[in-house]
């Protein structure tokens, strides 16, 4: 998101003059350094001056008028080359003042904005301010770990395999998506009255591979080809009553999902409930190009989103 700075005229007057003065110092220190007939010129008028100096002090009278003419027209005479020089040479010497006009003109124009550095500026849509004021500010804390006995239900195991063994710990996450993810939650509590809980966030390659030969139902992605790897997904449920809710079947549960992917993709994170096929309800992750060291996209993947960039992978 780019915000406007807001600048006060008289200093903008004080930098107009500056620039003027920066172009006619370069202008000249140009000339001096790269045409030797302006040099001759300017050693030419240098000993005029001297010499015209020195003789109107110590004329009087018609002869100092003299000296005062003879100096004027020497002035006149390599001002009119001058001119003409730069007639002649007029396409370079606009060309070199676009140049130099133009660069620091550019400079200023583009320092009447500046990034929050949340988010990509390449993004068209419009930025929630909530949200940005949540990412710029104070870091979220983790909310409280919950028992273990909550993740060994009868329902979150038939739904999530393997569940006892996943990792919950916050800390092994990406630092960045870690509070993304927390932002995530923070609005999905005080605005729509979901809580929400971390079913598993770091998943280690071994896990991966044994998670992948379980079958394509479960995760497409083997060892090293998810974001999980690198502590830059999750996969989340919500609570209600003290339980995990994890069943897209349920109808509170699916407009909570509903919910969880519009709000995490106004933080930048990727939601796998849009994707073609293995649709993951409760999946996100923080895609950064170079990650997973390619650029193709996975059949499971849905057309790159216009805001967000990077590479792809069918991640679960």
């Amino acid at each position: 998101m780019w915000v406007a700075r807001s600048r006060d005229t008289s200093n903008y007057k004080i930098m107009v003059v500056w620039i003027l003065v920066y172009f006619l110092l370069v202008v000249s220190t140009l000339a001096l350094c790269l045409l030797p007939s302006v040099r001759r010129r300017a050693r030419l008028l240098w000993g005029h001056w001297r010499s015209s100096s020195g003789q109107w002090a110590d004329a009087t009278g018609q002869l100092g008028r003299q000296h005062l003419h003879r100096a004027q027209d020497t002035v006149g005479f390599h001002a009119g080359s001058l001119a003409n020089w730069t007639s002649l040479h007029r396409w370079w010497v606009g060309s070199g003042l676009a140049l130099l006009l133009g660069l620091p003109l550019l400079a200023i124009s583009l320092s009447r904005w500046q990034d929050i550095g949340s988010f990509d500026h390449r993004q068209h849509h419009t930025t929630n301010e909530q949200i940005a004021a949540l990412l710029k500010g104070e870091q979220l804390v983790p909310p409280p770990a919950l028992p273990p006995a909550m993740f060994t239900t009868k329902e979150v195991e038939m739904l999530r395999p393997m569940i006892r063994t996943a990792s919950r710990e916050w800390v092994l996450l990406d630092e960045d998506f870690r509070q993304r993810l927390l932002v995530v939650f923070k609005i999905m509590k005080d605005t729509h009255g979901y809580d929400m809980v971390l079913l598993e966030g770091y998943r280690s390659p071994e896990r991966q591979a044994r998670l992948a030969a379980l079958g394509g139902h479960v995760t497409q992605a083997g060892a090293f080809r998810s974001y999980h790897q690198y502590g830059l997904a999750a996969d989340c449920a919500f609570l209600r009553d003290g339980k995990i809710v994890i069943s897209e079947r349920d109808p509170w549960a699916m407009k909570g999902y509903e919910l969880y992917g519009q709000v995490a993709r106004s933080v930048g994170l990727t939601w796998g409930g849009a994707w073609r096929t293995l649709k993951d309800y409760g999946h996100t992750e923080l895609r950064r190009p170079g990650v997973l060291g390619r650029s193709d996209a996975q059949p499971n993947e849905p057309p790159a989103l216009p805001d967000f960039s990077g590479d792809f992978t069918a991640d679960h």
